[in-house]
């Protein structure tokens, strides 16, 4: 069983939402957290990511950093306002991009399920992003950003989810990028509902925001040690929203690759056509185990080798397949997660950003991949594998900065 505990936000006043909600601190670099946020004073990029208020060499993770995080938390809470809510609650929040909506429980999910495997990644982390992380959650004392869950869906929770949203929004806005950010808080009794249905559920997905849940247990670690009962009240659970999987939209992770390695244009294709079909193509792949690859001023479909069903889930994945047949023994990717040859770009980008990219010479050769499937992330976290690094692109994004959980 899944386990939602509500609790009292810290949140901004509905008509200065749009001011206050800032796109996820991981999404962009300093440069262009620095562009959104100017001339937006109430924007939460001041506290997620504090450093674009200091000089441009200020090492991002240094002491400085944080205690700016925290002067800014402090200011915002006052000019914005940022209210705490007097009783604590859950929140129905939905995005809509286009035609695409989704409707998730905003709550706090218990870190005693993260260990347990009640929730499950499928993601490995890097230590100094859980150690940026953890620091900020410790100097703030909260929670400034909730993960992305999804969780088999359910009638029961549908139910009441539709019988809420059919009422007035707490929080209704348009970002800049055009997706629609919509919050309900739900009377006592739907929200009641709401935990009980959660009891229901089999096991929730980290799909987006394995670092801050990691974080958030770290965090709790600490806080227990310092603690002089061992137990911080407070610090047992983490913030995130939780989405049913059909309503999980994912889309492609596409690879660049800066040079050939050594081949020319066409003795990587006589080598391609080697190991997989190769046919002309456009700029979409066709469905799964296919790969559109833009070389030299064209689209070509490649057709990888695709394992049987007996094959472990994570092997079977196009990204997996690409990097086994063509990244690895052709381009020498040995490693994607730190060789510095390959990048990657989010499919909210789409493969027009692959042809400009590798046109202006920023790279040689791009591949445009057909997104994973919510069921195939979920298989492979139920297997306990590990996703392939920069296989899945969560979109629409959750917005830091309208719902707050101090610890």
């Amino acid at each position: 069983m899944a386990r939602v505990y509500p609790f009292r936000a810290v949140r901004p006043q509905p008509e200065q939402a749009a001011s206050v909600a800032a796109v996820p601190y991981d999404v962009v670099n300093r440069q262009e957290a620095r562009a959104l946020a100017e001339g937006r004073p109430l924007s939460f990029l001041h506290v997620s990511r504090a450093e674009i208020d200091l000089p441009p060499e200020t090492e991002p993770y240094s002491d400085v950093v944080y205690r700016t995080a925290v002067t800014n938390f402090a200011r915002l809470r006052t000019a914005a306002p940022l209210v705490q809510e007097k009783d604590a609650s859950l929140y129905l929040y939905r995005l809509r991009m286009g035609s695409h909506e989704q409707t998730g429980v905003a709550a706090c999910y218990s870190l005693d399920e993260y260990d347990q495997g009640t929730i499950v990644r499928h993601e490995r982390t890097r230590k100094d992003k859980e150690d940026d992380r953890t620091r900020h959650m410790l100097e703030l004392s909260a929670q400034t950003g909730p993960v992305f869950l999804t969780y088999p869906a359910s009638p029961a929770i549908d139910a009441i989810a539709n019988r809420v949203t059919a009422g007035e929004a707490l929080i209704d806005f348009t970002a800049e990028d055009g997706v629609r950010h919509t919050l309900w808080r739900p009377p006592a009794q739907d929200a009641q509902a709401l935990v009980e249905a959660f009891e229901g559920v089999p096991r929730l997905y980290i799909a987006d925001g394995h670092h801050r849940a990691a974080s958030a247990w770290r965090a709790r670690q600490e806080l227990n040690t310092r603690s002089s009962n061992g137990t911080h009240r407070g610090a047992d659970t983490f913030l995130a929203v939780a989405f049913p999987h059909v309503q999980t939209q994912i889309l492609p992770y596409h690879r660049l690759v800066k040079d050939l390695n050594g081949h020319t244009p066409a003795s990587l294709l006589a080598a391609l056509e080697e190991r997989c079909g190769v046919a002309p193509g456009n700029d979409t792949p066709r469905g799964k185990g296919r790969v559109t690859m833009y070389l030299d001023g064209r689209w070509h479909e490649l057709s990888l080798r695709v394992p049987s069903d007996a094959a472990p889930p994570g092997d079977r994945l196009d990204v997996s397949l690409l990097q086994d047949q063509v990244l690895g023994p052709l381009l020498r990717v040995e490693d994607p997660r730190v060789d510095r040859r390959i990048e990657f770009v989010g499919g909210i980008r789409g493969p027009a950003e692959l042809r400009r990219l590798v046109e202006n010479g920023a790279a040689a050769v791009a591949f445009a991949m057909h997104p994973v499937s919510v069921e195939e992330l979920m298989a492979i976290s139920d297997a306990g594998g590990i996703m392939p690094p920069k296989s899945t692109w969560f979109e629409p994004k959750l917005r830091d900065g309208l719902l707050v959980h101090l610890i």
